[in-house]
């Protein structure tokens, strides 16, 4: 029987208190996940979780800045002492503060992405591998973008932290995998999220980039969790060190 159900599973997911964060988080709780949220805005946090405990789901929100590793570190921690275990963990938080050339990027931008983008999940995978191990195994899941496969304009410092991220996918894939722990990574395309707003917000560039998508429009958060749910549950007991591409056939 190919099994969905994540009852009885604890999940973190960075980056929930919106867009694709959120829809992930309400995606696993219906499900029947456990879900601790985390965010650097505890108030964003709380919006999520009471959308999950509406409609009968389980949450907790925990206030933690990717870009710093001693938090992550003591997010563990906290976790560790509450729980002992976790089962799922999706390193989602993601920020992209800057839309230009490559080129004129200077040191502050290049480390915010950075930091963020790909030290953060870096380190998250290094504090918590422990913890899922102690569970027996399970699932971990890395939002990248189709931008890690092919940078679009004035989205180069992004799209370079991307790429990593579906490096850093595979290698702990091949690492983790004795250790009962699958490692996967979600591409999503055009997403109408805040993160996307500089595009969502000019309709001739937006026009610009659904000419190259052949179902002709933008992803809802929701239409990228389903890939999620399905990389964390047992239904995908043989995938490790792959990419789901969730992007209305951009890259075909």
């Amino acid at each position: 029987m190919i099994n969905f159900s994540l009852k009885h599973k604890t999940a973190i997911i960075t980056g929930a208190s919106r867009g694709i964060g959120a829809a992930i988080s309400i995606g696993l709780s219906s499900f029947g996940a456990h879900c601790i949220l985390v965010s650097r805005s505890l108030e964003g946090l709380k919006n999520t979780e009471n959308e999950i405990k509406k409609s009968g789901g389980s949450a907790e929100s925990i206030e933690c800045h990717m870009g710093y590793p001693k938090q992550i570190e003591s997010l563990s921690e906290n976790i560790h002492n509450h729980y002992g275990k976790i089962d799922i963990l999706i390193n989602n938080a993601g920020t992209n503060p800057y839309f230009g050339e490559m080129i004129d990027a200077d040191e502050r931008i290049w480390d915010k992405t950075n930091d963020v983008n790909l030290k953060g999940p870096f380190f998250m995978i290094k504090h918590f591998v422990p913890l899922i191990i102690r569970a027996g195994g399970g699932s971990i899941v890395n939002i990248a973008s189709v931008n890690g496969i092919s940078p679009p304009p004035m989205q180069g410092i992004y799209s370079i932290t991307k790429a990593g991220i579906i490096s850093m996918t595979k290698g702990f894939a091949k690492e983790l995998a004795k250790k009962n722990i699958r490692v996967n990574a979600v591409l999503p395309g055009l997403t109408d999220t805040k993160l996307t707003k500089v595009v969502m917000d000019n309709e001739k560039m937006k026009k610009q980039f659904l000419q190259n998508i052949p179902m002709g429009r933008n992803a809802t958060p929701m239409e990228i969790a389903g890939a999620v749910v399905y990389l964390v549950s047992e239904a995908s007991s043989y995938t490790t060190g792959t990419c789901i591409v969730c992007d209305g056939g951009m890259l075909a």
